[in-house]
């Protein structure tokens, strides 16, 4: 049996501390990096909103939410995915940076978001695989079990319009916009 070497991508950072830094990244199944100008609209919409603030991303894929958020003054910022590939990539692209105020679990994201943290987030990115279903019950979780701040912000990126999500009822629309197939969407917790 002839071996496929696995496919790379790349990342760039847009802004911050660690402006145009490249990295790469393994493909898999399921895994979409935000691209680089939905990046930078967010990162817009959020203007103000990043320095010094506690970021959660329990669908870390590439990380390109996370390393930007971090890039851009995070305090802190704590990433997911179950994959141990995906996971290995990103601490080794936070030790690249000597990036100490940051953390990276593997585990799945919603079994993650069932336990409780020691202290709430200002910002979640939640980005999940397409299709399966994870978007409402991470967004229950994240209400229910005490990970979100009373302002906090969350990001969201689904294949359906943000007002045919299932959402908390204390979340409120902020921005929302379509690139290609993908809806991304940020709401504040009110």
């Amino acid at each position: 049996m002839k071996h496929t070497p696995a496919r790379t991508s790349q990342l760039r950072i847009i802004a911050g501390e660690w402006r145009s830094r490249r990295f790469t990244f393994t493909e898999q199944p399921g895994l979409r990096p935000t691209p680089d100008r939905v990046r930078e609209t967010l990162f817009n919409w959020l203007s103000g909103r990043i320095e010094g603030s506690r970021c959660l991303d329990p669908f870390a894929g590439s990380g390109a939410l996370t390393l930007e958020a971090l890039s851009r003054g995070a305090a802190y910022a704590l990433a997911c995915d179950s994959s141990r590939d995906v996971v290995n990539t990103l601490r080794g692209h936070l030790q690249t940076l000597a990036c100490t105020h940051a953390d990276i679990q593997q585990q799945d994201a919603l079994a993650f978001l069932a336990g409780s943290p020691e202290k709430p987030y200002d910002l979640v990115f939640l980005d999940p695989p397409f299709h399966q279903g994870l978007l409402a019950p991470s967004c229950a979780a994240l209400e229910a079990n005490g990970w979100l701040t009373a302002n906090a912000w969350i990001y969201t990126e689904s294949e359906l319009r943000p007002t045919q999500l299932e959402r908390p009822a204390n979340w409120s629309l902020h921005r929302e916009k379509r690139a290609g197939q993908v809806w991304y969407s940020l709401w504040q917790r009110t």
